[in-house]
């Protein structure tokens, strides 16, 4: 299995989720836009991206000349057209330049998975930017935050920063990515013995888990549980 970068959350901010997941999966072009239909996604960009949310995106971001970078992933139907769409409208709407050079390598089948399918199938990218830049990422959904997670790993391990990060739909508990240290702190009461093992499996420590993964994996009762889980799910 290719083990994605990740790097500790720190301050990093919540992300800004547009619109409910009930608006955005009963639109009737939901499900075109989401296996690759331009046109589609455009009508569903436009009906539903939040003017408060880009807003707020111009306030806590536009000084810090960010570029915007979107989740180019394949799905089970075809190339999800959402994210892209949604950072080109946001990048006319502000001003700001949009990216395209990175790419998601593999195929993780994530929409519809449990919460260990996504911890176990990570996504993996590729691609070059020049050090020194300032990010704001873009995706279509937020669950536990993973694909987020390894594309700013991606992005960091290049020498340029993520500020934050936007998305069309999500609940609003995923929007936190950074675990508090009292989160953590439980999480590793619990499983802490096999932190090593998790890091030799992908590439990360607890530090750099999202909020939504730690929470995930502390109400998992023991940690042979979580072993097998993963187990049990092929790459």
């Amino acid at each position: 299995m290719d083990q994605p970068t990740r790097f500790p959350w720190g301050d990093f901010p919540d992300v800004l989720i547009h619109a409910s997941e009930s608006l955005v999966k009963n639109h009737h072009a939901y499900p075109a836009a989401k296996a690759g239909g331009t046109l589609a996604a455009v009508e569903l960009i436009a009906g539903l991206m939040s003017a408060s949310v880009l807003s707020d995106l111009r306030a806590y971001f536009d000084h810090r000349h960010p570029r915007l970078l979107s989740v180019h992933a394949e799905e089970s139907g075809g190339i999800n057209a959402i994210p892209e769409v949604m950072a080109a409208t946001i990048a006319g709407a502000l001003k700001w330049p949009y990216e395209r050079q990175i790419v998601q390598t593999n195929v993780v089948s994530h929409t519809g998975a449990n919460g260990y399918a996504r911890l176990q199938r990570q996504a993996v990218f590729s691609g070059t930017v020049a050090a020194g830049l300032h990010y704001i990422l873009v995706d279509d959904f937020i669950g536990q935050g993973g694909t987020l997670a390894n594309l700013r790993g991606h992005i960091m391990a290049q020498g340029s920063q993520v500020l934050g990060a936007t998305v069309l739909t999500g609940k609003d508990y995923s929007a936190t990515l950074a675990a508090t240290d009292l989160q953590l702190a439980g999480l590793r009461r619990k499983h802490g013995h096999i932190e090593d093992w998790w890091r030799q499996r992908f590439g990360f420590g607890f530090d750099c888990l999202t909020a939504s993964e730690v929470r995930y994996l502390s109400r998992t009762a023991t940690s042979s549980r979580v072993i097998e889980r993963l187990e049990e799910i092929s790459d």
